[in-house]
């Protein structure tokens, strides 16, 4: 399978996930699909058939609530059987609504905003300090970022040259209300990261040969992020930029709409 069309397949079952469950964050899920795809196709060290082996790279979704695209990119890389996506949200179901660890490929159970990276640091430390040559991809929301916690995380990760470490931070400029300016805005984000020590770069979330490349061309000597522009509710005409769907589900029209458009484009 190509990043291309495992980015379709997580947006697919994703937006079938959120339909059935009648369950949120659709337009948060879709944002990072792309960025999913170039990670589970192309970069991650990862094996399903041992996804606790010491010297496999961890990647932790910080933003909790798009879980529903971690959870279909890992059924499509064979973490689990695809028969269990269609239990998500329901009573009993390891699927929770906020990303679990309770699924093999899943490092870190998060909900709460903010966690994510101070997890992903710590797990950093830990492979540099046992000599282990793994990577670390923490993802996180732009109105995750204004939490005080991420720039401790920061802060403690250039200090002890953590390398190892990747922040991607999806910018679709939407948080749970309204755009991430008028909430509360992170300008000037790329002067402030550079400041804290990191390397930074600025791309294209959506274009895999962008992702794939700035993922691979990382700094071993401090931690590195990647600001992906990207687009909330991207692939649905409908969602695409819309704050609304930060919450909303797709009735049956509306799913069945949006897997025209995709099954078109695949």
């Amino acid at each position: 399978m190509t990043s291309e069309s495992l980015s379709t397949q997580i947006r697919i079952d994703a937006l079938q996930m959120v339909h059935d469950a009648k369950a949120s964050h659709i337009g948060s899920a879709l944002s990072i699909a792309d960025i999913l795809a170039v990670l589970y196709e192309d970069i991650l060290n990862i094996d399903p058939k041992d996804p606790n082996n010491i010297n496999r790279d961890r990647f932790i979704l910080s933003k909790g609530h798009a879980c529903v695209a971690v959870y279909a990119a890992l059924a499509n890389k064979d973490f689990f059987d695809r028969s269990l996506l269609a239990s998500y949200g329901k009573d009993y179901s390891p699927l929770m609504n906020h990303i679990s660890h309770k699924i093999d490929g899943v490092e870190f159970s998060t909900g709460a905003l903010g966690h994510g990276l101070s997890f992903g640091v710590g797990k950093a430390l830990s492979l540099k300090m046992s000599r282990n040559p793994s990577r670390v991809y923490v993802l996180l929301s732009d109105g995750e970022m204004q939490e005080g916690s991420n720039w401790e995380a920061l802060m403690f990760a250039a200090h002890h040259g953590l390398g190892s470490l990747t922040a991607i931070i999806d910018y679709n400029n939407l948080q749970s209300l309204d755009s991430v300016d008028n909430t509360l805005s992170l300008h000037p984000l790329t002067d402030k990261l550079a400041s804290f020590g990191c390397n930074v770069s600025t791309i294209d979330g959506h274009d895999h040969n962008q992702i794939r490349s700035s993922l691979l061309d990382i700094d071993l000597n401090k931690p590195n992020v990647l600001i992906c522009k990207t687009i909330k509710g991207k692939g649905v005409s409908f969602m695409e930029n819309k704050v609304d769907w930060h919450y909303s589900s797709p009735n049956q029209e509306q799913l069945t709409q949006s897997l025209r458009e995709l099954r078109y484009e695949k």
